[in-house]
């Protein structure tokens, strides 16, 4: 197999996933050691796609092919992998490997590549580095993890007020080393304190004598280098932000952050939250092995099986009552059931609104009202539904009346424990996602079980 020869099968298939046919051509060029076949097939794929393309090799391909494309290895691919992924591929490559690849991509996938890394593997990486981008990336690496420092690019182009547009544009002509993208320029004085941005599109129609102090936003949105990256993210989707520029605490210039950056945090909130309300950690990834995964999982199920005692226990206090009418025993798994969808529904909505502070002291009571409302006309909907059904299967006068109550009950009580759990949990400094389900659940469980069976006690006089 040779480079003049090889014929470049597509990438991905019609869903977007990447063809197995690809996959094997890669495979059997790293093994083949057949480096100009592999420059024809990988070496000008998009960093997201060599990302995808190095999931799918095997594990000890993955540095192989790293180490075959040398210079011709887009680093920024490795930001596109799984965690444990990249961890496995830099256990493996030479620190000088690491190091010139840094250099040649942004600083904010740089700092994405080396802030899991081991301490002391990271100081030995960052000493190959000339000063000015190891000082850079090592302030960036200083700042909080998911913090707008960790998350920006020291990469802009930063002019002073009394510059002409002129000025600036023969600057930017003229130096070499620019961003790959940016949408507009920093004004800072001589102490590299802000003082405002010029739009790219107001630089470019305005006259060459034009002052840049005369162009500048003064009043322009910017982050702090310590702000909670999620708190980002909130203030370039309600301003419809494409760059913002990241200041100290001195309000000295350090840094942009992008729409693209902004994206990804987006992504991970959402995927920590959806994981958080399923019992998953936030760093568990298709990659993981299968004991990593049994650990990380493994709290949350016993925390569920106390909540499930909880409720079984319910049950045991009914005893005497479930052995005289067995239609109770298979009926009130389905209360408590239908009480646990309910409240899914709205500790759902409620943990996505609290995560988007969509939901605040403001509007709470609003929303708890409107919660409970929905909880009781479902139920009663579901009472006639429930209740219609009990007595056409079991034939029991009153079955229906008794499940059709308990089921008014316990939606009520699912749309209030749906909400308010969240909140409280919120209240009390916890992260509503991970902590909410296990209450939820053993709520609905209990007020399913011990309302169903209590008023079929006061109703058929089963003592």
């Amino acid at each position: 197999m040779t480079a003049d020869v090889i014929e470049k099968p597509p990438l991905r298939d019609e869903k977007g996933a990447i063809r197995a046919d690809f996959v094997d051509e890669a495979a059997r060029a790293i093994e083949a050691l057949d480096v100009p076949a592999l420059r024809v097939l990988v070496g000008d794929l998009h960093e997201s796609d060599l990302g995808a393309l190095l999931e799918a090799l095997e594990p000890e391909q993955r540095p192989r092919l790293v180490e075959l494309l040398g210079i011709d290895f887009d680093f920024t691919a490795l930001t596109e992998v799984d965690d444990s992924v990249r961890e496995e591929i830099l256990d493996e490559l030479r620190p000088q490997t690491v190091a010139d690849g840094v250099r040649d991509i942004e600083t904010d996938d740089a700092v994405t590549i080396l802030e899991d890394m081991p301490r002391a593997e990271r100081t030995e990486i960052l000493g190959h580095l000339p000063a000015d981008e190891r000082l850079a990336l090592t302030r960036s690496l200083d700042y909080p993890e998911d913090s707008a420092g960790r998350r920006m690019q020291t990469e802009y182009i930063a002019v002073a007020p009394d510059w002409t547009v002129g000025r600036a544009i023969d600057y930017m002509r003229e130096t070499a080393e620019l961003p790959e993208q940016f949408y507009e320029l920093y004004v800072v004085n001589a102490d590299g304190r802000f003082l405002g941005a010029v739009p790219l599109d107001r630089l470019l129609r305005s006259k060459r004598p034009v002052p840049i102090a005369q162009l500048m936003e003064a009043e322009r949105r910017r982050v702090r280098a310590g702000e909670d990256q999620e708190s980002v993210a909130r203030l370039f989707q309600r301003y419809d932000l494409v760059a913002a520029p990241v200041v100290d605490a001195n309000e000295r210039l350090v840094g942009v952050i992008t729409f693209d950056d902004v994206a990804d945090v987006i992504v991970e909130e959402a995927e920590e939250d959806i994981k958080a309300l399923g019992g998953v950690t936030a760093d568990e990834e298709l990659s993981d092995s299968v004991w990593t995964i049994v650990r990380a999982r493994f709290t949350w199920l016993l925390v569920n099986l106390g909540a499930a005692f909880i409720a079984a226990n319910v049950l045991g206090l009914f005893e005497e009552q479930l052995q005289k009418m067995v239609a109770l025993a298979i009926l009130a798994p389905i209360v408590a059931s239908q009480g646990g969808n309910a409240a899914v529904q709205t500790m759902t909505v409620a943990v996505r609104a609290l995560a988007t502070q969509d939901l605040s002291k403001a509007n709470a009571r609003r929303v708890i009202a409107r919660e409970a409302l929905v909880g009781l006309f479902n139920g009663i909907a579901f009472a006639v539904i429930t209740g219609v059904l009990a007595y056409v299967w079991f034939d029991v006068p009153g079955l229906g009346i008794v499940i059709g109550l308990a089921m008014i009950c316990n939606l009520v009580a699912a749309g209030l424990g749906g909400i308010m759990i969240p909140l409280t949990l919120n209240r009390l400094k916890f992260d509503p996602a991970v902590a909410s389900s296990p209450f939820v659940t053993t709520v609905t469980d209990v007020i399913g079980f011990s309302s169903f069976l209590a008023i079929a006690t006061l109703w058929f006089g089963l003592r």
